[in-house]
């Protein structure tokens, strides 16, 4: 696994470079502390290096991949702190091919919040496929047991994960990776059919 970082923001993730080589962006949304950093750390185990950028406030993480007999690059964007301010720069939003909504189970106020990073993410793309995640279930197992109305109302591919144990990280990280692809390959509304495919794997 090669994983690099990028201290150049004006990456263009809709441009075509070479024929097999693909660039995707995926941003992790949700409140402070809920662990997207941890996570992203969890899925690329020691062999990472986070840049912060922070002009922008934001972490990049870069992971190079091959999928579908293709070179893919795909930057993880971490808000780096910056959510605090209950919204995020459009540019975070850019050309973002998949997101990530995690919350965690110990404070139910992130699983409220889900519905105003939502909602916002839907402001600035439509149309990308979302993931939810409860995380930190190794603090509070029994939240494996709930069910949860936000991701089913929303037909969103939903994860019981742990950034502490790994417990389904890389599941969901490969997922959402896949996802972005299919979605940057062709950037139309697949938010459905990815679903569809999901539930068929199950």
């Amino acid at each position: 696994m090669e994983v690099m970082c990028d201290s150049n923001i004006g990456i263009d993730y809709e441009a075509t470079g070479k024929s097999n080589d693909l660039a995707v962006k995926i941003i992790l949304l949700g409140d402070s502390a809920v662990g997207k950093s941890k996570l992203i750390e969890r899925f690329l185990l020691d062999d990472y290096k986070p840049h912060q950028l922070s002009t922008y406030a934001l972490t990049l993480f870069r992971y190079k991949t091959q999928i579908q007999e293709k070179s893919v690059s795909v930057d993880f964007w971490d808000t780096a702190g910056q959510e605090r301010f209950e919204s995020l720069h459009p540019s975070y939003y850019h050309q973002a091919n998949c997101a990530i909504l995690i919350f965690d189970t110990v404070r139910k106020i992130t699983y409220k919040n889900l519905k105003k990073w939502y909602d916002e993410l839907r402001q600035y793309r439509p149309e990308i496929p979302c993931f939810c995640a409860a995380n930190k279930i190794d603090e509070n197992f029994e939240a494996t047991h709930k069910s949860f109305a936000f991701p089913t109302k929303h037909r969103l591919p939903f994860y019981y994960v742990s950034a502490s144990d790994g417990t389904n990280v890389v599941k969901l990280f490969n997922d959402a990776i896949n996802a972005a692809v299919t979605y940057r390959i062709n950037p139309t509304d697949l938010s459905d059919q990815i679903m569809d495919e999901l539930e068929a794997l199950k």
